[in-house]
């Protein structure tokens, strides 16, 4: 399989996956949220800082779903590898608040790390490789 398809899938797997998580948390914060992997809750009307997850993830699915819709390839490299940011800051707030180090792992680790595989493959696919030139260069006579 090409690496342009390649790329191509990973990038659309993951611009729908953070979309749905997103939508989730916005639907329904409470019964989303203890996937996420911090201990415990916000109580009572908590809800509000949950859906504030939700939007974000939205928004970071966006970004990449409008660079890859209109072909902006390289700018979507360099969004995913700049997205990976939030969920390797994701695993680094479950992990620094005791929280369960499976999930910071497992879902917020290996997503970071899989957004970063695909946006420097993104990059490869898109690297401009020099041209040798068509007609040899002039001689001096």
């Amino acid at each position: 399989m090409p690496l342009k398809k390649i790329n191509t899938v990973l990038a659309a797997a993951f611009i729908l996956f953070i979309l749905w998580f997103g939508t989730e948390y916005i639907v329904s914060p409470q019964t989303t949220a203890p996937g996420y992997g911090l201990p415990s809750w916000p109580s009572g009307d908590g809800d509000g800082f949950l859906v504030i997850k939700g939007i974000r993830d939205v928004v970071l699915a966006l970004v990449p779903g409008i660079l890859l819709v209109t072909g902006h390839r390289r700018a979507l490299g360099w969004a995913l590898l700049m997205e990976a940011l939030a969920a390797y800051g994701d695993m680094t707030n479950v992990l620094a608040h005791h929280g369960s180090v499976a999930t910071a792992l497992s879902v917020h680790g290996l997503t970071a790390t899989l957004m970063v595989v695909n946006g420097l493959l993104m990059m490869q696919e898109t690297r401009k490789v020099a041209a040798a030139p068509a007609t040899p260069a002039p001689q001096p006579a």
